[in-house]
Parts: structure tokens; C-alpha cells; sequence
């Protein structure tokens, strides 16, 4: 599969506004890697699966060990969304949608975080911001997609209409 060529903002969160986001471009977001021990940790507290907290059931079942929840890998990907991604503006998400875990994350794995806007539109209603509908692709380093969402985001614009 061909990968998109990967871009950077010209602005930094602090000073990022609704223009700055371009349809078809695909943002880098940075990465992170997970340890057994974070796995466990993460999935005692929100999601006790046996694939995620038991070492000897998850190596007798279908991922032969431990995996991270899907929802540890949610929290991971939402903070290098906010630190790369979106603008300090304190806006509300009206929500994501079709979120998808196609691959295990295992021990070890690390995931690079692609986000590529598909659309973003002026607010009829509210003239100081716009929606940016992103897709969002958590990619491990074999090159297979973890995690992916459809989030829908908030902006202000940086001029708005009058």
C-alpha cells in the first residue's frame, strides 16, 4: 500500500487556526511505544481482559500474549493528537467515528500517529469556527495500521466572517 507523503504544519498548536489545515494533506503526529508492563497496567484499571492482563491466558489464546486494549491504544493517540494536531483553543469535539483496531498492539510495537484531513467546511452557524474531519491512523513498525478513527474537530477560524 502506498503511503501518503507526510507533512508538518507550518504553525505551531498554540497559533493554529482552521486555515491552517489542508484537505488531503497527511500530518505527522508523533509515536509511541508500549511496554507488557504499561499494557497491564492500563488494562487492570480500565479493561481486565484476560488478553490484556493475564500473561498465561493471553499466550494460550488466538495473539499467543498480551495485547494492548484498543482503548489504551484511544488514550495514547488522543495526547499526541492534542500536543501535533489540534490548535490550544479549547473547543469541543462533536465526536469520531468508525474506530477500528485491524492489528493487535503488542509489547514492544511502536505506533506512528498519520492524521489526513478529508474535509473541513466553515460553520453556517457559528462564524468563528470551522469542522475539520480528519482520519486518523495509528501505524505500527511493520507498516500495518492499528488503529484508526474518523474524528471530527472544532476550530477557530482565523479571520472570521463578519
Amino acid at each position: 500500500m502506498t503511503r501518503p507523503m507526510i507533512q508538518t504544519f507550518a504553525t505551531a498548536p498554540a497559533d493554529r487556526y482552521f486555515e491552517d489545515y489542508t484537505v488531503g494533506a497527511t500530518y505527522f503526529c508523533g509515536s509511541f511505544s508500549l511496554t507488557e508492563d504499561e499494557i497491564i497496567r492500563f488494562a487492570s484499571l480500565y479493561d481486565p481482559q484476560a488478553m490484556h492482563v493475564d500473561r498465561a491466558l493471553a499466550a494460550r489464546g488466538p495473539f499467543g500474549g498480551i495485547i494492548a486494549s484498543g482503548w489504551h491504544t484511544v488514550a495514547l493517540t488522543m495526547r499526541l493528537i492534542v500536543e501535533n494536531y489540534l490548535p490550544h483553543d479549547g473547543l469541543a469535539a462533536p465526536g469520531i467515528d468508525e474506530l477500528r483496531w485491524p492489528c493487535p498492539v503488542r509489547p514492544g510495537d511502536t505506533l506512528t500517529l498519520h492524521a489526513t484531513v478529508r474535509d473541513a467546511r466553515r460553520s453556517r452557524g457559528k462564524p468563528d469556527r470551522g469542522l475539520i474531519q480528519s482520519t486518523m491512523e495509528a501505524i505500527n513498525q511493520d507498516g500495518s495500521v492499528a488503529m484508526s478513527m474518523k474524528p471530527m474537530n472544532l476550530v477557530r477560524v482565523r479571520h472570521p466572517a463578519g
